[in-house]
């Protein structure tokens, strides 16, 4: 077999493999990647990129829809599926042609990586190396179907749904997170009668109720159908169509469709890497722990991205990616705080935008704030735009009216969503925000309104509290 000795393997050679990587050779390290292909990552060939790609083709047609209601009258859009897949291939052949080139600059090696021990990985059969660190980024994977009958009724992933020419006539979604909702919209949008099956109350369980609950029915006026409080029991064949046997309570009921798409989440890739054999405690499902320096249970050993089944977003495993390399080729031990690094956008329509703390974060650890809340339907450039679903919403600490979170469902939200977290990022009160100039008429000046909100309440408890103390 070869051998090699590097100061640091990186094993995935993804957004956060390749950023530990890069940095790790600004630092003078001798670094290998490690990548059993195809190469570029996951966002780049799989996730982010192609289906941002899609979604522009479904949200141009919806927008011609609906020109109606601006005065522009227009017959139905017809589309070309096979034009739009052409589009998002070439697109995605430049990104990833981009990052190989990237990834090229270092030591690569092509294959299955498992740990042989604590300093020993093998590649493939014919390959083994040893380092004095290691950095997993072996990301993730979509979740195995669960649901009885699914896997011999057969459905689509989301990797199946962007490798689409042709939109199916009716569409049952499982699940209702991020991708279930991108994708879903998307098929709707191109002419799919689609259905959402979720368990909980609104789609996004994990957002605040009131985002969920607007999205949710944002997608019904939309003509998507939400099925809420819903357990789906198994799938049958149909002849050439399938069907979705569920429950809501005790009683039962059926939905046959064209198409599942399975959208039920990703779990950590962590098959094979035999990490045992190098003392790395993981869940399968949860992912690899790590403490705050992204370190395992071994200290030599570090992982990043959504290998450890938390933050699965590009720019949070580039950000550790950075901060692994660091701490493995310095010994030292800086910590990742997550606190806006963690702020994410979905872009479904309207769009979303979350940063800093959420209510439900605030309530649960019983910090005390107050919150300001503005509609786009009351703000004049939405109103111009026919643009007035949604709202954006500020949270203050009752202190010292300090920014702690900011949410946006609405017109750009992912672009406006930057304004609040350039504005945390300084510690700016809400006080402080609100006096900022914002131009006339933009949908940016939104956010002037929520912060003027949070200012007040909080001069009123500091007047109760000064009242209070003089009494």
């Amino acid at each position: 077999m070869e051998q090699y000795s590097y100061d640091l393997v990186v094993i995935g050679a993804g957004s956060g493999g390749f950023a530990a990587a890069r940095t790790a050779a600004e630092l003078g390290a001798k670094v290998a990647l490690v990548d059993r292909g195809p190469l570029g990552g996951l966002c780049i060939l799989r996730g982010c990129m192609p289906s941002k790609a899609f979604i522009a083709s479904s949200d141009a047609r919806h927008a011609v829809c609906e020109s109606k209601h601006l005065g522009v009258i227009t017959d139905v859009p017809t589309t070309n599926m096979r034009f739009i897949q052409r589009r998002k291939k070439a697109l995605v052949h430049e990104f990833a042609s981009y990052r190989i080139e990237g990834i090229h600059r270092h030591a690569l090696h092509e294959g299955p990586a498992r740990f042989l021990s604590e300093t020993e990985l093998a590649v493939g059969d014919n390959l083994t190396l040893t380092a004095k660190n290691f950095i997993i980024a072996t990301g993730s994977e979509v979740s195995p179907p669960f649901i009885p009958g699914l896997l011999e009724t057969g459905f689509l992933d989301s990797d199946a749904v962007l490798e689409l020419e042709e939109i199916p006539a009716s569409v049952a979604v499982l699940g209702g997170g991020y991708t279930a909702c991108e994708l879903g919209q998307f098929l709707s949008r191109m002419g799919a009668a689609t259905t959402f099956f979720i368990r909980s109350g609104h789609l996004l369980t994990s957002a605040d109720d009131d985002i969920g609950d607007a999205l949710t029915g944002y997608f019904r006026q939309e003509g998507m159908d939400v099925i809420t409080h819903a357990k789906v029991l198994r799938v049958e064949r149909r002849g050439a169509k399938k069907a979705i046997l569920y429950a809501i309570g005790e009683e039962q009921h059926e939905l046959v469709v064209d198409e599942i798409f399975h959208a039920l989440g990703r779990r950590p890739n962590v098959a094979g890497l035999d990490l045992a054999r190098a003392n790395v405690a993981y869940d399968e499902n949860v992912g690899i722990t790590v403490d705050s320096s992204l370190r395992t249970s071994n200290p030599r050993i570090f992982a990043v991205g959504d290998v450890m089944g938390e933050f699965l977003l590009v720019h949070v495993a580039i950000y550790q990616g950075e901060i692994a390399a660091r701490n493995a080729l310095r010994a030292a031990h800086e910590q990742a705080d997550y606190h806006l690094i963690s702020s994410h956008t979905v872009f479904c329509d309207p769009q979303i935008g979350i940063a800093g703390a959420t209510e439900k974060e605030l309530q649960r650890n019983g910090v005390p704030y107050v919150r300001g809340f503005y509609e786009f339907k009351e703000h004049g450039k939405a109103m111009c735009l026919g643009r007035t679903q949604g709202f954006v919403k500020i949270l203050a600490a009752a202190s010292d009216g300090r920014i702690l979170g900011a949410a946006v469902i609405g017109p750009e939200g992912s672009e406006l969503i930057h304004e609040m977290i350039v504005a945390m990022n300084f510690g700016a009160t809400a006080e402080q925000f609100a006096r900022i100039p914002h131009l006339h008429p933009t949908l940016s000046e939104i956010w002037t309104y929520p912060a003027e909100e949070c200012a007040e309440k909080i001069s009123v408890l500091r007047s109760a509290a000064v009242t209070h103390v003089a009494g």
